[in-house]
């Protein structure tokens, strides 16, 4: 069974052929539960989202702001594993035909086992894995399994990248680059960093091909119609989840990504 890399391609191809950029949510598996976290992204999808990220819940955050440290606890108390990750890729991709990545630490994927995370993942129907603390340099096995079945390898880069280790990480990507806009965790903010369109520009510069999409701080239509301006795509997650958290009960809560979703989508496509 091959994993939907091709799929992912073909979608950010077909916003850039509409002139816009694509909108990428994140959510992640299990909160408020499993069966939730999956018509939490049905949600979004339908309101807009042209790709999702389901975040594996970990207890021990690096790139991750309180918003989705709060999620990530919710759904920890809640016994969430692997496996419900992994039926939170294939049901979302079954019922929506859109692609779905992981976003995960390295850590889950070293204990679980390369070759049956990504073989799983595959099988489920995933496009491939977002991988923020995998040093590029140490990919090599993960890169190897994720090839064998047809999985994106997302690396990602910030400000701080030097342009040789830029050039490392797209040669070795696939799918897309996320680019960070600060240094910094997760979270919305009140404005985008200028740093960004920079990354941006420095990231393509060393491999044309590969899109480069950007996340950290976008939150509303106009920070999103902001950013699609010089990126592949909008990558938008504590603003969901917020949103989610906010919500007086699980029907609001639903209501609120999705209608989020239908003004982010506006955005990215100058209509905001």
């Amino acid at each position: 069974m091959s994993g939907n890399l091709q799929l992912l391609s073909d979608t950010l191809a077909a916003a850039k052929s509409e002139g816009r950029a694509a909108l990428i949510a994140y959510l992640p598996a299990g909160f408020p539960t499993v069966d939730g976290g999956i018509e939490a992204i049905k949600a979004v999808i339908d309101g807009g989202a042209d790709v999702v990220e389901v975040g594996l819940p970990h207890s021990d955050p690096v790139l991750d702001g309180p918003v989705i440290q709060t999620a990530d606890d919710i759904a920890l108390r809640g016994g969430v594993k692997i496996a419900d990750v992994m039926r939170t890729v294939r049901e979302a991709h079954a019922a929506t035909g859109k692609p779905i990545l992981v976003m995960t630490y390295w850590n889950p994927i070293d204990r679980y086992g390369v070759e049956r995370f990504t073989a799983e993942l595959a099988e489920a129907g995933g496009a491939g894995c977002i991988l923020p603390d995998l040093p590029v340099q140490e990919s090599a096995l993960w890169r190897e399994h994720a090839e064998k079945h047809g999985l994106a390898t997302v690396f990602v880069v910030a400000p701080s990248s030097k342009d040789e280790r830029l050039a490392q990480i797209t040669a070795a990507g696939s799918g897309f680059v996320y680019a960070a806009s600060l240094m910094g965790v997760t979270g919305t903010r009140a404005s985008v960093s200028s740093q960004a369109q920079g990354l941006v520009e420095r990231t393509r510069a060393t491999r044309a091909d590969l899109p480069v999409c950007v996340g950290l701080g976008v939150s509303n239509p106009a920070q999103a119609a902001e950013v699609a301006g010089f990126a592949d795509g909008v990558i938008v997650g504590s603003a969901f989840v917020k949103a989610m958290l906010d919500a007086p009960d699980d029907a609001a809560g639903l209501e609120a990504v999705r209608g989020l979703a239908g003004d982010l989508a506006k955005g990215v496509r100058g209509q905001a």
